[in-house]
């Protein structure tokens, strides 16, 4: 079944009744869905299944940190919608996504769980990592959320995180990976690529004209990998496509603003609009300016072929 996605007590009430039907619950941003955030929704999703209880996620936009720090609030790996997309895929029947604001972020610990985890999801079971914080400057954790379970009748369970090459997986490593233009450890810590989703744009015409044909992405997501040329895939109109994409300023026709290019293999239509997601495997080079667009083109046909060696290798 399809995610409910609910955004206030007064929906989630009016979907599911008060009381609701018990639920194996988690919280949290969930920015990334990485490696980490999938042990805690799979261990929702599995211990629902075996307890004939709902199972729900918690979760909060804008990121608190835009709220309550805003100079310094991450650039988001994901919007909203790929978050919820992303739980979906896993199997969980529910999410309440609070909007974070002033009132919210004043909302005692205390208050937090009887109020939106017992009262309106009816929570049985509580499932969290072991850093988990909450309530008015952050002054609950585990332990409390755990003397609050026995108080208010719902498990407590903390799931360990998840380890990858010797790294605590988080959204902050991967935000580090993608900003260094590391994709390879950023696919390592997801479990898949890191991914750019938006709009085709059409862009100043030089690059088809000059070099290759080329897919311009326009995306609303803010963490963007390091300048430089990627191996990629592109999915345009539910098709894959292997591609080779420069995420840059175009120095060489002296660009200013950072655009996302992709060229993809065995690719013939001359689109100017729809969806298209990039998913990046791995880094070819950095970004450089050439002395003029033949030169650029020579090594854009090297990019591309290093593209395609790079594919050829089973991943």
């Amino acid at each position: 079944m399809p995610l409910a996605v609910l955004h206030s007590e007064a929906e989630w009430t009016a979907r599911f009744g008060r009381p609701a039907r018990p639920a194996v619950v988690t919280v949290g941003n969930f920015d990334g869905v990485h490696l980490g955030h999938q042990r805690i929704l799979r261990r929702v999703q599995e211990l629902a299944r075996q307890t004939g209880r709902a199972s729900a996620v918690l979760t909060f936009y804008p990121h608190p940190w835009r709220v309550l720090r805003p100079s310094e609030a991450p650039p988001l790996l994901m919007t909203l919608d790929q978050r919820l997309a992303a739980i979906e895929t896993i199997g969980v029947d529910a999410a309440l996504v609070l909007r974070f604001d002033a009132e919210l972020a004043n909302v005692t610990a205390e208050d937090f769980v009887r109020r939106f985890l017992v009262d309106t999801i009816g929570a049985q079971a509580v499932l969290v990592g072991g850093n988990f914080r909450f309530g008015h400057r952050q002054q609950g954790d585990v332990k409390l959320l755990a003397d609050l379970g026995t108080r208010c009748g719902f498990e407590v369970e903390i799931v360990p995180p998840v380890i990858a090459d010797g790294i605590v997986v988080s959204s902050t490593a991967i935000r580090n990976a993608v900003r260094e233009g590391r994709v390879e450890d950023a696919r390592r810590l997801l479990g898949r690529p890191f991914a750019l989703e938006g709009e085709i744009r059409t862009g100043t015409g030089q690059g088809r004209k000059l070099v290759v044909p080329t897919l311009n992405l326009a995306t609303e997501q803010e963490a963007l990998p390091n300048t430089g040329v990627y191996a990629t895939e592109a999915i345009v109109q539910e098709k894959t496509y292997r591609a080779a994409t420069n995420v840059g300023v175009r120095p060489t026709f002296d660009g200013t603003r950072v655009t996302i290019e992709s060229h993809l293999f065995d690719f013939g239509e001359d689109l100017t609009t729809g969806k298209m997601e990039v998913r990046f495997w791995a880094r070819l080079r950095d970004e450089q300016k050439f002395s003029g667009p033949d030169a650029l083109r020579r090594q854009v046909l090297k990019d591309i072929e290093a593209a395609k060696e790079y594919f050829a290798i089973p991943q």
